[in-house]
Formats: C-alpha cells, structure tokens, sequence
C-alpha cells in the first residue's frame, strides 16, 4: 500500500490530531504578540543605532532651531542698534551743537586767564625781589645792632670799671 496523492478525508482525521492542531495554533496565537514585541524593540533599537540617515536628518533639525533662535536674537540685536543709532545720533548733534556755543565764552575765559597769569607771574617778580630786598635790609639792620651792641657791651663794661 503505499502513499496515496489522495488526502484523507477530513472526517478521517483523528481526534487526537485535531487536539494537536488546535495546541500548536493556540500557542501560535499567544506567541505572535510577544514576539511582535520583541522585534519591535529591536527594530527601534537598531533603527536609532544603525539609521545614519535619521542621524542627519536629527542633526539638520536641532541646527535649524539654533539657526532659527540665533536668527531671533540678531534681529532683536539689530532693532536695538536701529533704535541707538537713530537717538544716539540726535543726541550727538545736541551734544556737538551745545559744545560749538560754549567755544567763545571758553576763548574768553582762557584769555582772561592767560592775562591773570601774567599778572600773577609779575606779582611774583616783584615780590621774590622785595623778598630779597627786606632780607638785605634785615642782615644789614643786624649788623648794625651786632656792632651797636658790642660798642654798649664796651662802653657799659668801661663805665662798670669805672665805677668800681
């Protein structure tokens, strides 16, 4: 008897193989899911790691936002440089304009200057010269008690002499 090509009728089947049957999809059934869920986790886990597109595409993102935040910053930093240059050059000109108006009473107040200088420097002429005309005055006025003194001093010492 040999192998037939004909299958055995489904009523043929045995009910222990049909129990058989039912065990192997039963566990097929709860299997598949878990499994499903360990592939997915190495997937993403080999996705992260080994993807070096998305590490591009990762990098291109955070460079755009710091190009995008830079790019806020610099426009702030421009708006106020504007806003400087536009009062900085009003006050400026207030600035140039009040100094040119103080350049003719600043002229004559450093003439005046000038003129009481010389003044004080011929001031201080005349008195270095009386200076040293009192102090002749004074060496001669103390010779002339030394000498006035010491003819007292021989006078008085005659007369004492005289009267013992």
């Amino acid at each position: 008897q040999g192998l037939s090509a004909r299958p055995p009728p489904s009523s043929a089947l045995s009910a222990a193989m049909q129990c058989a049957m039912r065990s192997v999809f039963l566990a097929v059934v709860l299997a598949a899911p878990a499994a499903e869920a360990v592939r997915a986790r190495q997937g993403s886990t080999e996705q992260s790691v080994a993807n070096p597109i998305r590490k591009v595409v990762t990098m291109l993102q955070s460079m755009q936002k710091k190009v995008t935040e830079e790019g806020a910053r610099e426009k702030e930093l421009y708006e106020k440089f504007q806003c400087y240059c536009k009062t900085g050059g009003k006050d400026l000109s207030a600035s140039i304009s009040a100094a040119e108006s103080k350049i003719p009473a600043v002229g004559s107040d450093i003439e005046a200057s000038e003129g009481k200088l010389m003044q004080l420097k011929e001031d201080l002429k005349t008195a270095q010269v009386d200076r040293s005309a009192a102090k002749d005055a004074m060496a001669k006025a103390t010779a002339i008690r030394e000498k006035e003194a010491a003819a007292f001093a021989a006078e008085k010492a005659d007369y004492d002499a005289n009267i013992a």
